[in-house]
């Protein structure tokens, strides 16, 4: 039987507890829920309001609430309610995702992905097993040549193309997987080779490099400005057109064809985020120790051997937290593609534009077509694609490891 002391002590420590359990029921777990709640329903300009004799809104929208209710405005339209069938706005994004044409394209992917996901697990075999055959790198070029032919047999572009007709969450989703698949790479190795030329000690006016090379990454704050400046670069009558005409070549409309804005948005995001790698590179660079470098040399490795066997193997601890970091802030990039392209060009009646990525299509949702219970369902899908990335990937990072040893 607890006694009185033993009580006193767990009421004091839940009189201290409660305030961050509130804060947390009230500012993370309700908005979830409440987002959840509003996925189910018609939500929209047509239905502005909630209709209060409907028991879940009397317990999830605030307005429905005794202190708010008398000040509940009178909308034009009839009141929203639970959709019929309640999965409407889901089956709406996903369109036609589960005919037999598009789980075929989704099996074709698949199976072009199949040689890198064994390679991937051997890999972490030989994580464990490190004295086991040392020519790795053969595996992975012969996976990515596997990949190669069967892509190209099985005509993997046709399949990626129509399965992003299938549906407007398939879309919008394909198209940002391929915007940070193109984006992270690219400033990582950029990062790298910067990273290593900056840390050679006899590279004159270092410092100045470094601060020069790092004003993207500072100009990332007012980046919708900056990326105006980069839409202007690539207008109709913009500078680069201006320059090829010097050259008498006319220079196309590039925001006008979906694979030039495509890749303009991802050379500027780029160049926006390259000094992050760069910076964090460096620094895990000059934590190397030199006779490790040394030491190669002495045993006649190649730059190539030491940055392969040496250089990268011992920044990849700092590169991995880094790399899984811009991935999901690249996941959810708005104000470059916003600024420069508003996500067009439009391919199609009704269809996302080229570079309207998950950010850009919850935004016309909510505040061009004010279809709040559709972004909702949209914003639910991609909580859960990102919760559990953000799972694996600290898992994969092992940054979390020290927290429980």
């Amino acid at each position: 039987m607890v006694g009185w002391s033993g009580l006193r002590k767990s009421l004091l420590v839940a009189l201290f507890v409660a305030p961050m359990f509130l804060g947390v029921l009230i500012f993370n777990i309700y908005p979830i829920l409440l987002n959840i709640y509003v996925s189910f329903t018609n939500y929209n300009r047509f239905h502005p309001n909630p209709d209060c004799d409907l028991w879940l809104n009397s317990i999830m929208e605030p307005r429905c609430w005794p202190m708010f209710r008398p000040r509940l405005p009178q909308g034009l339209g009839t009141p929203f309610t639970l959709q019929q069938p309640l999965y409407q706005n889901y089956s709406e994004l996903f369109g036609r995702l589960f005919t037999s044409r598009a789980l075929g394209d989704l099996a074709q992917i698949a199976l072009c992905l199949i040689p890198l996901g064994l390679v991937f697990l051997l890999h972490r075999y030989w994580e464990r097993r490190p004295g086991q055959l040392a020519n790795r790198g053969w595996f992975w070029g012969g996976a990515f040549l596997a990949s190669f032919a069967l892509a190209a047999g099985l005509n993997l572009p046709r399949a990626v193309l129509d399965l992003m007709e299938s549906g407007d969450f398939i879309a919008v989703v394909f198209r940002t997987v391929f915007f940070v698949a193109a984006r992270v790479p690219l400033s990582f190795l950029l990062g790298l080779v910067l990273a290593l030329i900056l840390n050679r000690p006899s590279l004159p006016g270092r410092t100045l490099f470094r601060v020069v090379l790092f004003l993207p990454w500072a100009a990332s704050s007012v980046a919708i400005l900056m990326a105006l400046v980069w839409q202007f670069f690539f207008r109709e009558q913009g500078t680069i057109n201006q320059l090829l005409a010097l050259l008498g070549i006319k220079g196309p409309i590039w925001l006008n064809h979906p694979f030039s804005a495509f890749a303009i948005v991802v050379l500027v995001d780029v160049w926006f985020s390259y000094p992050f790698f760069m910076v964090v590179i460096l620094g895990a660079l000059q934590s190397i120790p030199q006779e490790l470098y040394e030491a190669a040399e002495v045993d006649g490795a190649s730059w190539w051997d030491q940055l392969l066997h040496i250089t990268l193997p011992l920044i990849r601890p700092a590169v991995l937290p880094a790399t899984v970091l811009t991935s999901i802030t690249a996941f959810q990039m708005f104000g470059t593609a916003w600024a420069i392209t508003n996500g067009g060009p439009i391919t199609g009646v009704g269809k996302p534009g080229a570079t309207e990525f998950v950010m850009i299509y919850a935004y016309k949702q909510i505040y061009q077509l004010q279809n709040y219970g559709r972004a909702a369902a949209f914003a639910v899908i991609i909580f859960g694609m990102l919760f559990l990335a953000t799972l694996y990937s600290l898992r994969l990072t092992r940054i979390t490891k020290g927290a429980y040893e």
